[in-house]
């Protein structure tokens, strides 16, 4: 099942089987159950992917499968696939039956007919509830309603209910809890809204590039959104992104069908003008946006293909983050926006990508963000009395003399499928008592969430997580420091030994 809210949960579905097994005199011995996955690709669905495994291994101690109904397999845009794993568990010997169907799955010409009806229904299921979503998505777009991702440095998520009435501010990581509930943007802090206003004037009247002014902000002690340090790429990215002109901008890009994502074209996109307060003038935001187009229009398409030469040249990769940090070269989406793509701009240089070498830089922010987090996790548990000492070779934490632990920051890598996936490494050398796992958003500058892991129940030297996890893991599961510091606390005895005495008798 993809969700919990629907006729096709587990529970559902177990009934419905285990009434079917009753009347046919057979004996269910294993389960296997993908709770909240989509039907749409195998990718993701491993209990599905271990049935097949056990099933043509020889090590299955069963010789019938019973399937809710033929959509069980997946809503695949091919139906020849979901027909596959069943002609594989046939060929392995097993047989299939569907307990919810009106037809027996006997191999007859009718049942087959039927069952390929069937595949190609679901699949065209998935097809109109995808148009009927995204059109959805496109309305509320239209209305100003937020869809998903982080305000931004100088705006924040602002609940609404569904008369429009203002409810609460939304803090990072948090989501709305309602169904007829949205989110819009507001304007954040004054002294960030000042700050973003201080950029457009200085790139724009005053003439200074994306590096000098991060390298004033980064003199007066200003840091991001995310608490990281100002570069080029960041400045950039407020001069150019129409929320803080007050503009709700959405379908840049798309994944529907978890087919592949795909860059649409300007004319597709769901643009709302004047959704939000603005924090920037309009007038201020096309000018700072004419600035940064005539950067790439003052160049030949073969002068903007030289300076990217010279860029893969000097660090012997390209990636759209890269570029944006490179001076004296047009953006990212400048080249985007010449040649097609990035990906066809790579291959006019003769460039093709083995892989995404965007892990490079993400590695490179974690290791700058890890001093602070260790040090960050130091001064909480000092506050509440707590002796740490930290070792500088290891960065290993021994707290009070009595236990060590661990912190590592897990990158946030991102699957063909669009859910998400982190990997813990355990040091098995240092061997903590307590390994801090930092989970990382896919930006790789801001934090989702903290697992407290102990080695006494860490039984492998790597661990996987998804976005969601089996109630195992997720008890260790936190939104901050608070368990470590409530671990390394000191409380005092009070009383002294008369008051013990008392308390012994």
């Amino acid at each position: 099942m993809s969700t919990e809210h629907q006729q096709y949960s587990t529970e559902n579905q177990r009934d419905v089987i285990s009434t079917f097994a009753v009347t046919r005199n057979l004996n269910i011995v294993k389960v296997y159950a993908d709770e909240g996955k989509s039907g749409l690709r195998l990718e993701g669905r491993d209990q599905l992917k271990t049935l097949l495994r056990d099933v043509e291994s020889g090590e299955a101690e069963f010789s019938v499968i019973l399937v809710y109904d033929v959509s069980r397999w997946g809503r695949f845009q091919d139906p020849d696939e979901s027909a596959s794993y069943e002609i594989r568990c046939k060929q392995a010997g097993v047989r299939v039956l569907y307990c919810a169907e009106q037809f027996e799955n006997d191999g007859s010409a009718v049942s087959s007919i039927i069952k390929n009806v069937k595949r190609t229904m679901a699949g065209e299921y998935s097809r109109e509830l995808s148009v009927k979503v995204h059109a959805g998505q496109m309305r509320l777009i239209q209305l100003g309603v937020r869809q998903g991702g982080p305000a931004g440095y100088g705006l924040r998520r602002m609940l609404i209910d569904h008369t429009g009435l203002h409810k609460q501010e939304l803090n990072s990581g948090d989501y709305k809890s309602i169904q007829t509930d949205r989110v819009i943007l507001v304007p954040g802090p004054t002294e960030e809204t000042d700050t973003v206003r201080w950029i457009y004037k200085a790139f724009v009247e005053e003439g200074l590039t994306e590096s000098e002014i991060a390298a004033l902000l980064n003199h007066q002690g200003k840091t991001t959104d995310r608490g990281r340090i100002w570069t080029r790429g960041t400045v950039h990215q407020i001069l150019i992104n129409d929320k803080y002109v007050g503009d709700n901008v959405w379908n840049r890009t798309s994944f529907k069908l978890k087919e592949r994502r795909v860059k649409n074209p300007p004319a597709a996109w769901a643009r709302s003008e004047g959704a939000f307060d603005a924090i920037v003038d309009r007038l201020m935001f096309n000018a700072a946006r004419q600035i940064i187009l005539a950067r790439s229009y003052r160049l030949s398409d073969a002068e903007m293909l030289t300076v990217l030469r010279k860029i893969l040249l000097r660090h012997g990769y390209l990636s759209g983050i890269l570029i944006d940090e490179s001076i004296d070269c047009p953006s990212s989406s400048a080249f985007s926006s010449r040649f097609g793509s990035l990906v066809r701009t790579y291959s006019l240089i003769g460039y093709t990508p083995d892989r995404d070498y965007r892990y490079l830089e993400i590695n490179r922010r974690l290791r700058e963000l890890h001093p602070s987090i260790v040090a960050e996790a130091m001064d909480a548990m000092s506050t509440v009395g707590a002796v740490v000492e930290r070792n500088q070779s290891s960065d290993l934490l021994c707290v009070n003399s009595e236990f060590s632990v661990s912190l590592v920051l897990c990158r946030c890598r991102t699957t063909d499928a669009g859910s998400n996936r982190w990997i813990i490494r355990f040091d098995t050398a240092l061997k903590p008592d307590i390994t801090v796992a930092v989970r990382m958003e896919p930006d790789a500058l801001s934090i989702r969430d903290y697992y407290l892991l102990p080695a006494i129940d860490v039984w492998t030297n790597k661990l996987r997580l998804e976005d969601h996890n089996e109630f195992g893991f997720d008890a260790y599961r936190y939104d901050d420091l608070s368990m470590l510091v409530y671990l390394g606390r000191r409380v005092p005895l009070h009383g002294g030994r008369h008051g013990w005495q008392q308390r012994k008798q």
